[in-house]
């Protein structure tokens, strides 16, 4: 090697590798097929909310509750519900959800309950619980997955009609139904009603994010419910209904013209009926006169008589725009159903006495320590109805009468909310406040309901409710509620948009403590609610709701009048408190008074006594006033 030569080091020959076949693409097209929507999520049931034993339990209650609730309330029939939890094994368990609902149809039992993304509502505006059609088909599945076991299905019509029984599985290559056994037989103790058995593999405990805690919130939410609930190894819970009436009944609306994108526009106008552009416009879309579809054509630059087959992309785009371009109505709002301010405050009255009996139940029993069947007997449910109802008619409540607040304590912040304050004007603010006495604590409760609102086209409402003092802890984070269409959400609270809104509301304003992006400090209990014709949720889970700033403003703008009232009622309380301390510090030097005077003017004991006497009338006086 010569001088400054790089060093070059060659690697000792090594066996010679094999030449990879090369595969053409058409072996490759053999490989591709069609993936069945059940198949999918098969091996991706985590996506809706079966990832782990004790959540798809949780999940498949939920679902069977949330079409149980639906039925009822578009037949009108005020809800009655049983829900039973059977232990049968160290980790498998036999749900069973039954409704007083309208009955499914025979035909259409083993498509609802054997078939993924079939059902009634995703094609519809207008507010419900369910949306895809994936729910109970997919608990179903889970069963099936994990157990082998197929549906029980039983469901009734009418009065003198047959019930119908089905055994249902799932062909998840195919996603559809197979029945491995169908009857019929009378069902004389129900006139009309469905009832879902499904078998799982699950884990039951209670505390947070437990079945327990979801059919303690759905009564929350749903006040006009009756609900009986069957526990393993507890004693059963009765939540009675606490208001006879059914929500709003909701109407079916179009699509608003804000809400449509190009494509879907494009999609529309292929498959119209409609002959020129005018009518199309009108027959497929909301708040659309005759005199808007002409300002739309106008501003679209195109005719208003102009053919439907003749609109290529280019004319598409132009009226994709003329709609952008013209001030359309807001869509209507009779197809949402908000739980209202009355159902709310009846609601958070009826959780604060479960709450508290939940307190005093016996601690759970150990398995084998006595039949299950036991806890279902008749008797125990009639004296935990009794217990609830009692509970409940011991409850008082104080209308807190509203005052004016003071200018010196408005906050730059409650200020700017003034201009937008256009939903609570006119409102008799007292009748949402009230002061509720259970067992003794007093709790302030207050609820607002905001005015409907707009994203993207779709009409949506918002509520806020909140509960401060009584058996919370005061030294707790607040315990929020989210509810998306009456339903409670458990998971994914730091994702929600309901979560990131109440954390902006700036508590320290109302007297609450808070810490920099924290959820507020205190004996506080916070409800927020979403009712909208689509719930943009994160996921098919239903979890979490997205961060839309005009739900997360309206949200916003609706804790922020609760926490107004809040703040009213915690420096009224605060001025009553030092106005005691006063009174009791002026109490206890008064005979000393007495005594200082009678030395001054010479005073008899008998007029010292009657000096004090009136001093301490005076007092009494004022503190009444």
């Amino acid at each position: 090697m010569e001088p400054g030569e790089p060093l070059v080091l060659t690697p000792p020959p090594g066996p010679k590798s094999k030449q990879r076949e090369r595969i053409s693409a058409e072996k490759l097209s053999e490989k591709q097929r069609e993936i069945s929507i059940s198949e999918f999520f098969t091996k991706n049931r985590h996506l809706l909310g079966f990832d782990n034993a004790s959540r798809a339990l949780l999940t498949s209650v939920k679902e069977a509750v949330d079409n149980s609730l639906d039925a009822c309330e578009e037949a009108g029939i005020l809800p009655d519900l049983v829900v039973r939890i059977e232990q049968l094994a160290e980790n498998r368990f036999k749900m069973m959800v039954e409704d007083n609902g309208p009955g499914i149809v025979k035909a259409q039992i083993p498509k609802v309950f054997g078939k993924l993304l079939y059902g009634s509502k995703f094609h519809r505006l207008r507010q419900s619980r369910g949306q895809q059609g994936i729910g109970i088909s997919a608990a179903g599945m889970y069963g099936q997955l994990t157990t082998g076991k197929p549906v029980m299905v039983t469901s009734k019509t009418g009065k003198g009609k047959p019930a119908h029984h089905y055994h249902i599985t799932i062909d998840t290559k195919a996603n559809k139904p197979l029945i491995p056994h169908e009857d019929e037989f009378e069902w004389p103790d129900k006139d009309h009603g469905t009832t879902v058995e499904i078998e799982m593999e699950a884990t039951y405990k209670g505390g947070r994010r437990s079945v327990d805690e979801y059919i303690q919130q759905v009564a929350l939410a749903n006040p006009h419910m009756h609900l009986t609930y069957y526990r393993p190894h507890k004693p059963p819970v009765v939540y009675p209904r606490v208001t006879p009436e059914l929500p709003p009944e909701t109407k079916e609306i179009k699509p608003h013209p804000y809400g449509v994108e190009l494509g879907a526009l494009m999609r529309l106008l292929r498959d119209s009926t409609a002959r020129s552009l005018s009518g199309f416009l009108q027959a497929e879309f909301s708040r659309v006169s005759g005199a808007v579809a002409a300002e739309i054509c106008k501003n679209a630059e195109l005719s208003a008589d102009l053919g439907v087959r003749k609109v290529g992309q280019v004319e598409a785009e132009r009226l994709f725009k003329g709609i952008s371009a013209t001030k359309i109505m807001a869509p209507p709002t009779n197809c949402l159903a908000p739980i209202g301010e009355p159902a709310m405050l009846e609601g958070l009255k009826a959780l604060l006495v479960q709450r508290h009996l939940a307190a005093d139940e016996p601690e759970e029993r150990e398995e084998g320590e006595g039949p299950q069947i036991a806890l279902f007997d008749t008797k125990s449910v009639s004296a935990a109805e009794e217990k609830v109802t009692a509970a409940l008619g011991a409850v008082t409540t104080i209308v807190e009468e509203d005052e004016e607040e003071d200018e010196t304590e408005q906050t730059a912040e409650v200020a700017s909310t003034e201009a937008d304050a256009d939903a609570d004007a006119g409102q008799d603010v007292s009748a949402n406040t009230k002061i509720i006495d259970v067992f003794g604590k007093s709790t302030f409760v207050t609820a607002v309901t905001r005015g409907p609102r707009v994203y993207r086209g779709n009409p949506f409402q918002v509520e806020a409710a909140l509960a401060y003092g009584g058996d919370m802890p005061p030294e707790d984070l607040a315990t929020v509620y989210r509810f998306a269409n009456r339903v409670p959400l458990l998971y994914q609270q730091g994702a929600c948009a309901m979560t990131q809104a109440v954390v902006r509301a700036n508590w320290k304003t109302y007297d609450v403590q808070q810490s920099r992006g924290a959820l507020p400090n205190g004996p506080l209990l916070v409800l927020v609610h979403i009712a909208s014709v689509w719930v943009p949720f994160t996921s098919e889970a239903k979890e979490a709701v997205a961060h839309y700033d005009e739900i997360i403003t309206e949200l916003k703008f609706a804790l922020q009048e609760c926490g107004r009232r809040l703040s009213r009622h915690i420096r009224r309380r605060r001025r009553a408190a030092e106005a005691d301390k006063k009174a009791r510090y002026i109490e206890k030097y008064i005979p000393h008074i007495g005594m200082a005077l009678q030395e001054i003017l010479s005073l008899t004991d008998s007029k010292r006594d009657v000096v004090v006497d009136r001093l301490t009338t005076l007092l009494e006086r004022s503190r009444k006033m």
